[in-house]
């Protein structure tokens, strides 16, 4: 394994009515920025939940944060902040909440325009207003690391930026808030913590260590919880088992060692910041695609992928027809939970093709060093 550095600040309380440690959390804390989607907090009770943790706070709200966080809802929360004085942010949703939240809690601590001065010219934050989340979705991960996806859509770019000050002070991971999730939410939530886990894996050293062990178990754990969900969606181990993977996919855990990859994200974030495609969907197109594309010059890797992840038999089959055949199973596993194999499926058309690779930042990583035109044929590939 390579060398590492291992930090995560993120104090988690993880279970069944564990929303209640919001009044010691936020002791020490008097204006409150609440920051949530598109209601629905509402109507499964979370929001009731949180308000009644919060009595005697003077308690502002952001509400309306779509999936792909925009940067209108980072300005408009800027604005609040300044206006109001406002001494913590805290966010109840999903990933794309959280990640509103952490570029509205540096972004007003600065005089500069955020976007610019952040996710353009990346320049690093002096300060930002302390924030804690009350998670609802497994997928994003955003609830235990330090990093946030913005998408501005009059430029077409969706870039991420991290930063040890955008840790949250604390998350409140309860399954239970998951069971009223749609199953189109579900379902991209899992191809994203699962994307989140290859990106790291499918990376050097090949060679088995302990990181990609865990990694492994992981996948194998979010391939049957999901299964498990689908069929019943208050499963309370099955949604234990998603919300705490999506966690650990993106903590740090997974890269101990390793030294990453990323790149399938970049080409679905031009995807996102063309048609805004929901994230996880538009990974469960690119990934595969991207790892037919590499798979050749790490046999080694895809083999215990094909057999310690997928259970497919080595017995008189080479290393290729065995990568060959894991990556199938990835395939036909997003298929069987429902998510899009094609880019196709996702209705972006053929002729913009080349444009988005050409507008895809890409470059080098242990498995890959892309060029335009290798873009351009892993997104005509996933046609």
């Amino acid at each position: 394994m390579n060398n590492f550095t291992f930090y995560n600040p993120v104090r988690v309380h993880f279970g069944k009515g564990q929303v209640t440690n919001l009044k010691e959390e936020l002791k020490d804390y008097n204006k409150i920025l609440v920051t949530y989607g598109g209601g629905s907090i509402k109507k499964n009770g979370v929001y009731d939940d949180v308000m009644e943790n919060l009595k005697g706070k003077e308690v502002f709200e952001l509400s309306g944060i779509t999936p792909n966080p925009r940067t209108d809802k980072v300005y408009e929360g800027i604005k609040i902040c300044k206006e109001n004085d406002i001494d913590f942010i805290l966010a109840v949703g999903g990933g794309s909440t959280l990640d509103c939240s952490k570029a509205i809690a540096m972004g007003a601590k600065t005089d500069e325009d955020f976007w610019d001065y952040f996710f353009e010219e990346k320049n690093k934050p002096i300060d930002a207003i302390k924030l804690g989340t009350v998670i609802t979705m497994a997928g994003t991960g955003s609830e235990m690391d330090g990093s946030c996806v913005i998408s501005n859509i009059e430029r077409k770019k969706k870039y991420g930026y991290g930063h040890r000050l955008l840790y949250p002070v604390f998350s409140i991971i309860d399954p239970t808030y998951t069971y009223s999730l749609p199953k189109y939410q579900l379902i991209s939530g899992t191809c994203d913590m699962f994307s989140h886990i290859m990106e790291e894996y499918f990376s050097e050293p090949d060679y088995e260590n302990t990181t990609d062990n865990i990694s492994e178990s992981l996948m194998k754990t979010v391939i049957d919880s999901i299964r498990v969900a689908l069929k019943n969606p208050e499963d309370y181990q099955a949604r234990s088992n998603l919300m705490w993977a999506s966690t650990l996919a993106i903590n740090g855990l997974t890269a101990t060692g390793k030294s990453s990859d990323w790149l399938s994200h970049k080409l679905e974030h031009t995807l996102s910041a063309y048609f805004d495609v929901t994230h996880g969907m538009g990974l469960a197109v690119v990934h595969p695609n991207y790892l037919k594309f590499v798979y050749k010059n790490h046999l080694e890797k895809f083999r215990s992928f094909a057999i310690n992840v997928w259970n497919i038999d080595p017995e008189e089959k080479t290393d290729e027809e065995l990568a060959l055949e894991s990556i199938v199973a990835l395939q036909n596993f997003f298929k069987e939970i429902g998510a899009p194999t094609t880019l196709r499926e996702l209705d972006i058309p053929k002729d913009k093709i080349k444009e988005m690779a050409e507008n895809t930042a890409a470059y080098k990583t242990s498995y890959s060093d892309l060029s335009t035109s290798d873009i351009e044929t892993i997104y005509n590939n996933a046609y």
